[in-house]
């Protein structure tokens, strides 16, 4: 062990003859201890509501869309079908028709956003067959005794409830599409309800119905076309990958748009979030690094007639300077690891028992989600270390620049 960091650590340990200075490194130790942990519970909360929210947007939306770059119906997309699903990652793909409308029950009617798609190839795409909690996914024709045969329609929940509907029932959807072009009239077509969804996403639960994509293309009046191509991927995380090839392989006509492009401000403003967070939270480590200052140049003072033994021992400034932040850095290695330690212990123990609930009319989950990160782990700590070692550079380098003579004068 090198002597400066020996008598670092029986610097650290010794008593003092002003308690006060002892207080004050403990009091450093407490607060970057306290920041280190709270920066860690913050930042993996935060990765669990995002993963969280972006798992529930992922169960509803696909990895990855395909539209025209001129927004115009989609005539060849069985061609393109088929060329994409011989693309990598590529699991499956399914074509859907978009459109709004009115729609209209007995008791109340609203707008709506249309979603056409092909049931059995939309499940392997979405996550919708597992979000239906009430009825079945069931868009193709219906019967009911004694009515005409009319075809399924599956409604968000809170558009249900504000229409006051249930499964079973009929309702009007007049189609809101090319109704400002001159000779077109707007289409008027009834569904029967069969079933329910719900994401726990408001957007989604209030204002979208899936139906058909035959239904769909009739209702939007686009005939034999779609609006665009869904995919399903191995890994969600390769969505920017298999844009790139999507963009080098097809026309340029044709415009793949990944999740994160599809949600842009939710995902955009979660980062600006996490990152104010850090740096509000760093504000904390920050405070207790001007303690270890403030307590560095404390202990120079009360030591400054055992610098002048030292140096007139031999020892270098450079030693003198290595005694002093050695102390310092060891006051930031300690809050920092026992930081650490702390915020590992609480968030595992939130993961395991699920101690903080959330209320679920408020939130989409109801408890506190915990995703911790070994890179956010990594930042913190260096950041923490960082900072200790910054404030303890300027005590050792007034230790070391004592003059021996007048150090040891010193009463």
């Amino acid at each position: 062990m090198p002597y400066e960091l020996y008598i670092a650590l029986r610097y650290l340990r010794s008593k003092r003859k002003t308690g006060f200075i002892s207080l004050i490194t403990y009091i450093s130790i407490v607060g970057i201890t306290i920041g280190v942990a709270a920066l860690i519970i913050v930042l993996s909360v935060m990765n669990g509501l995002e993963r969280e929210v972006r798992s529930r947007f992922l169960g509803v939306d696909s990895h990855l869309r395909l539209v025209r770059q001129d927004q115009e119906p989609m005539a060849d997309y069985q061609n393109l079908m088929n060329r994409l699903q011989g693309l990598p990652h590529v699991k499956a793909v399914s074509p859907y028709v978009e459109g709004k409308g009115l729609i209209k029950s007995r008791e109340q009617q609203t707008g709506v956003l249309l979603r056409g798609i092909l049931a059995e190839s939309a499940t392997q795409v979405t996550d919708l067959a597992k979000n239906i909690n009430f009825g079945q996914l069931e868009l193709g024709p219906t019967t009911a005794p004694g009515e005409p045969e009319l075809p399924g329609i599956v409604l968000g929940f809170n558009l249900a409830d504000r229409l006051m509907v249930t499964v079973g029932d009929k309702i009007s959807i007049a189609s809101f599409d090319g109704l400002f072009t001159f000779g077109r009239m707007p289409q008027l077509m009834q569904f029967r309800v069969t079933g329910y969804f719900e994401t726990g996403l408001f957007e989604y639960d209030d204002a979208y119905a899936y139906i058909s994509v035959p239904a769909a293309q009739k209702l939007c009046k686009t005939g034999s076309s779609v609006t665009g191509l869904e995919m399903r991927l191995d890994d969600y995380e390769k969505a920017d990958a298999v844009a790139r090839i999507i963009r080098q392989s097809l026309p340029p006509e044709y415009r793949p748009l990944t999740w994160r492009e599809l949600n842009p401000n939710l995902f955009a403003w979660m980062q600006i979030e996490k990152w104010a967070a850090f740096i509000i939270l760093c504000l904390i480590i920050l405070v207790a690094a001007f303690n270890i200052l403030s307590t560095l140049i404390m202990v120079t003072m009360e030591k400054t007639r055992e610098i002048g033994i030292l140096r007139s021992m031999g020892a270098s400034q450079s030693s003198i300077q290595k005694i002093f932040t050695f102390q310092g850095a060891l006051v930031g290695i300690l809050g920092t690891l026992l930081g650490d330690a702390i915020g590992y212990a609480l968030c595992r123990l939130q993961q395991v028992y699920k101690f903080f609930s959330l209320p679920t009319d408020i939130y989409i989950i109801s408890w506190l989600p915990v995703d911790m990160k070994v890179l956010d782990f990594v930042f913190i700590t260096m950041a923490a270390l960082l900072i200790s070692f910054v404030a303890a550079v300027l005590p050792a380098a007034r230790a070391a620049a004592l003059d021996p003579v007048a150090a040891l004068r010193y009463e």
